[in-house]
Formats: C-alpha cells, structure tokens, sequence
C-alpha cells in the first residue's frame, strides 16, 4: 500500500485549519450573532362570556441576534391552552385556527392581539377585571 505524498494531505489540512481559524476570528469578533433572548410582557387575559373558552395575549420580545420560534404555550392547571389565529374565512366572517409556531424575529417583538395571533384558554379560569392570572411556561426553539 502506497503512503501518501506529503502535498496531498498538507492541502486539506491547511485548509480545515484556515478555514477553522477564520470562523474563530469571526465569532470572537461577534460577527457570529447572538442567540435569542425572550422576554415576555404586556399579557392580558379576556374576561370570558361563555364557559368555552378565552383569550390571552402576549408581546414577546426577542434582543437576541437570532430569529426564535413559539412552539407552544402551557396554561393554568386544568387548562388547555393553544396557540390560535384569527382567520378570514370571506362575507365579514372570521373563524379560529389553531397555529403550530410563530417566529420571534431576531432584534423585534411578537406582538398578539385580538384579531391576529393569540392564546386560546380553555375552560376559562375564573377571572374578574384585573385579577392575575399566570401563564406558566412557552415552548420555543431556536429558528429558522
């Protein structure tokens, strides 16, 4: 079986070690990104109407450098919550779909409203105007 020649095995090398100082010179000058960094605030729970279900809503704000992705939200025990979105379904009807994830862009916020993404509760927890309630855990990963 032949060796082989110095030349051959000096290219690959000297480029996995090129190539492997240049993304290290790139991360310590943090041209790499930052991962995202969540924060959650201005939540809000809907008083229900009906023994159904509510709605709650959240801004979530990622200072990260990454885009992030809600997976899913846990609820108060005994409750199911999902995440939901309104749906123009045409004639000035709207109808709810639930929803598998939404992106938290990188450096920008989440913002759930009424008539665009939220958190579907259900049975409602009994609640009178400014009474807490506590989300208890949100499902994420890291995107895209």
């Amino acid at each position: 079986m032949k060796r082989p020649s110095v030349p051959s095995v000096a290219v690959p090398l000297l480029t996995c070690l090129v190539t492997h100082g240049t993304l290290t010179a790139w991360t310590a000058a943090g041209n790499a990104g930052r991962p995202a960094e969540l924060s959650v605030s201005e939540g809000r729970v809907l008083i229900p109407t009906g023994a159904e279900a509510t709605a709650a809503f959240f801004t979530l704000r990622n200072t990260g450098g990454a885009d992030d992705v809600l997976t899913g939200v846990t609820g108060p025990a005994g409750h199911r919550a999902t995440l939901s979105r309104t749906v123009d379904i045409g004639h000035n009807a709207r109808s709810m779909a639930m929803v598998r994830a939404a992106t938290i862009p990188a450096g920008g916020a989440l913002t759930m409203t009424p008539t665009t993404l939220d958190v579907m509760v259900s049975p409602p927890p009994r609640l009178t105007p400014g009474s807490p309630s506590r989300c208890t855990s949100a499902t994420a990963h890291r995107g895209p």
